[in-house]
């Protein structure tokens, strides 16, 4: 993806597409229109046939898309054939949920260890993952040769693990905290503010009431 210089939007709806076309090939479905896509993954067809455009042509007008054909292109694009192995950084109880979902449904990405400062859980096994203790981050991550971490550490310890785990090579970061980490250029940190996307959910939830009681 980074080669072919795609928007930023347009490459966070690629795995969207993506899990909808395994679900359409395992149902046996050949083909899909912009307009099916559309339902499915709540991205109107306009943009779909936008963000399909950066690949080249992927359909045919009057056809659609073929399932197999775009899955496979997709797969590609993806990396879905290279297994990545990912640090989880804090095993509370969201660090605990993400280590029980371990994602799932992918078959490329899988959270090979995992570190936290509870002497009850390090040194155990969890969900299949070693849970590691923080002292030995930088030495696990170094030799495991691991570059994404998703980190869910207390907001207190975020900055100062983050730095530990940029000295140990890692180069992408899930951040779960509600600190904005500081990070060199190099490293591309994403931040998941679950109450931010909660207190946004309920404001456009609210307008819209508004809106429909002043009708």
């Amino acid at each position: 993806m980074d080669r072919i210089k795609i928007p930023k939007a347009t490459a966070k709806r690629l795995p969207l597409y993506y899990r909808y076309l395994i679900i359409l090939n395992e149902e046996g479905k050949d083909k899909v229109s912009s307009t099916e896509l559309s339902e499915a993954v709540q991205v109107d067809s306009a943009s779909i046939r936008r963000d399909f455009s950066y690949f080249g042509a992927l359909g045919k007008r009057g056809y659609g898309y073929d399932v197999k054909n775009l899955l496979s292109f997709f797969k590609k694009i993806l990396n879905q054939d290279t297994l990545t192995n990912v640090a989880l950084v804090g095993v509370g109880n969201l660090g605990r949920a993400l280590l029980n979902y371990n994602f799932k449904r992918s078959n490329n990405i899988r959270i090979s260890c995992a570190f936290d400062i509870n002497k009850e859980i390090t040194g155990r096994i969890l969900s299949g993952v070693p849970v590691y203790d923080m002292k030995d981050l930088k030495q696990q991550l170094s030799d495991q040769q691991i570059s994404i971490a998703i980190l869910t550490v207390p907001s207190t310890a975020a900055q100062k693990t983050t730095d530990e785990m940029v000295d140990a090579g890692v180069k992408g970061i899930m951040n779960f905290t509600p600190i904005r980490l500081s990070a060199p250029a190099s490293v591309r940190v994403q931040n998941v503010d679950l109450a931010t996307e909660l207190q946004t959910l309920i404001y456009f939830l609210d307008s819209e009431k508004q809106k429909n009681d002043e009708l």
